[in-house]
């Protein structure tokens, strides 16, 4: 058996945006002499008896728990979940959750802002041939992925909708994801669609299912476009952010052929 791994995560990176402004990752990078004087200030080991006079490359971050790749807890959707109980934050998810076989749908074709419906997710699933069962990881292809790296990337991208969130939690779906910027259609524009409809529930309604039911999304997913529709394992395995609404993690599929 041979196994090759798809890397579904991007690189946490400060050198463009990918998320709204101000709420982008800050990386200050201390090379190997800066290293080398920070030893000697902390250690007092003179720099000129260190290894070529360097010591340890490190980084500082400032950033969220939504920053780069990230598995979102329910809590961070609502503080209740499944009608009523307290939602889970990321360090109480259970790994079981985090690895299972994994559904693509390819919704590249639909356009910036479309929320995607319950009906469009059962017609992609009849379209693929597969009937979604407990366990399933579904990953949504849409056209944002192709633009991470760019200006157009946050704005970009169709969303799933509360309606077809609940559809797939009720067929056993507790882990999906998304290439977008997030689950829910971009918010600039579902937000202008609730303030001139009045119908202020539009607003964040993907996420907000989870105050329905029990799930947890992945956003700013990569590589989607490499992956077959079926026939592969996802995991996403999220850091133990203490009582967090998120967790960083290195999402990947693992495809494995005769």
């Amino acid at each position: 058996m041979t196994r090759k791994i798809i890397d579904l995560s991007v690189t946490l990176t400060d050198r463009f945006r990918s998320d709204p402004p101000g709420l982008g990752p800050q990386i200050t990078y201390m090379d190997h002499d800066a290293g080398a004087l920070e030893y000697q200030t902390m250690f007092g080991i003179p720099v000129e008896h260190q290894l070529d006079g360097k010591g340890a490359a490190v980084e500082r971050l400032t950033l969220s728990t939504h920053n780069g790749t990230h598995l979102d807890a329910p809590w961070h959707y609502h503080p209740t979940m499944d009608n009523g109980a307290r939602a889970l934050t990321i360090d109480e998810i259970p790994l079981e959750w985090c690895i299972g076989p994994g559904v693509k749908l390819d919704f590249r074709a639909m356009p910036a802002g479309h929320v995607v419906t319950a009906s469009e997710v059962e017609a992609e699933l009849d379209r693929i041939g597969h009937v979604l069962r407990p366990g399933d990881i579904v990953l949504v292809n849409t056209a944002a992925g192709a633009l991470y790296g760019t200006d157009g990337y946050v704005a970009a991208g169709c969303g799933i909708g509360r309606e077809a969130t609940l559809w797939m939690t009720a067929r056993g779906m507790r882990v999906c994801g998304t290439d977008a910027w997030s689950w829910d259609a971009p918010l600039m524009q579902t937000a202008r669609k609730a303030a001139a409809t009045g119908d202020w529930a539009l607003f964040w309604e993907g996420h907000k299912a989870g105050a329905e039911t029990v799930y947890c999304h992945m956003e700013k997913l990569a590589n989607l476009e490499k992956l077959p529709a079926t026939g592969f394992e996802v995991m996403c395995f999220p850091v133990k952010v203490d009582r967090g609404s998120a967790g960083w993690c290195r999402a990947v599929a693992v495809l494995t052929t005769p």
